[in-house]
């Protein structure tokens, strides 16, 4: 070979190492943040944001990278979690609305009582109305990913709870607007504070109980901290709280076709019935736990759940009257909200 030849040879090898290099660039990884307040070991971050992440990776051939912040490792407080998505803190974050009182009202009427019946087709519905009333309006600044909600929200308290006068005066952790309108008129007095301060809250006394579902409360040791839960009777739950699990709107915008694609087909109805469902699915043992503890665990009968229901019903009737003051028809989105679930339940 020549010297010239030798130079031809190498000025194409280079030439395609360019021409590889462009195409690596082209298809090049993208780095995802994803920030949530639950501690990794709860179910949610172990049953849900995880094996999301690892999906959407693996669906991606490896071009999608999510790093998960789990416990607020970015900084900030849940309620923050929202404006840190809008402000690129995070690209992707799962938080719930009623951490940011009125920003997000239609999302509310999956939270008025005695609304949910499983968090699968409650989950079903909340996406559903969005799509038909909140994508343009409430979540007109990000990119929902799913939206759900947990399974039957139960009371835990340090003395039991069985009527509704049994919570006159009780210092009680509700989560979200919404619901401590309800407990404020159940007679209860309502701390607000995002679930991570429940523990400490509990032991110290500064609340006397919480509202949660049966999911989380290992992770937050509540039934060591208290020793009586109080399950409604019926096919309704007392409440359930509606999360949101989305993604800045400018990085979705920013990605190529075929990776939005891939979020796209992790996204939607789907995943939000599997999220809620998963949810409601991770109720189970951590009540077998607490039973297991010897806690006392309350399930009121059908009468008794009536009288909370009468009790509830102003809640509902005061939502639907401030709804309409902003020009929000309340009693018929509350009404298509009860018929998508009806429809995603039977």
């Amino acid at each position: 070979m020549t010297k010239t030849q030798r130079f031809a040879t190498f000025t194409s090898a280079m030439a395609l190492a360019a021409t590889l290099g462009a195409g690596a660039a082209f298809a090049q990884e993208v780095t995802l943040r994803l920030h949530s307040f639950l501690p990794e070991q709860a179910n949610v971050p172990k049953n849900i944001l995880i094996p999301w992440a690892e999906k959407v990776e693996a669906d991606s051939d490896g071009r999608i990278e999510i790093q998960l912040f789990h416990a607020m490792a970015l900084g900030g407080t849940p309620p923050e979690l929202m404006d840190q998505l809008v402000d690129r803190v995070a690209d992707i974050v799962w938080t719930l609305p009623g951490y940011t009182p009125g920003r997000f009202p239609r999302a509310e009427v999956f939270e008025l009582p005695f609304t949910m019946t499983n968090a699968e087709a409650a989950s079903r519905a909340y996406w559903s109305l969005a799509e038909e009333t909140m994508m343009d309006e409430d979540f007109k600044d990000i990119k929902p990913i799913a939206l759900h909600v947990h399974g039957p929200g139960i009371i835990h308290t340090t003395d039991p709870v069985e009527q509704v006068s049994d919570l006159n005066g009780v210092k009680l952790r509700a989560p979200t607007r919404v619901t401590n309108q309800m407990f404020a008129a159940l007679g209860a007095t309502p701390v607000g504070m995002p679930v991570p301060a429940v523990p400490e809250a509990l032991s110290k006394g500064v609340i006397d109980g919480a509202v949660i579902p049966w999911e989380v409360t290992g992770a937050l040791k509540v039934p060591e901290l208290v020793q009586n839960h109080t399950e409604m009777g019926g096919d309704k739950a007392l409440y359930t709280a509606a999360f949101v699990f989305a993604m800045n709107k400018d990085k979705y915008e920013a990605l190529p076709d075929d990776l939005k694609a891939v979020i796209d087909a992790n996204s939607g109805l789907e995943t939000s019935a599997q999220f809620g469902r998963q949810m409601q699915e991770d109720d189970a043992p951590q009540r077998e736990l607490a039973l297991d503890m010897g806690n006392n665990v309350i399930t009121l009968n059908d009468s008794q759940t009536e009288e909370w229901k009468t009790a509830a019903q102003g809640t509902i009737d005061a939502w639907i009257a401030e709804m309409d003051e902003k020009g929000i028809d309340g009693a018929a989105l509350r009404a298509r909200a009860l018929e998508l679930i009806d429809a995603s339940t039977n």
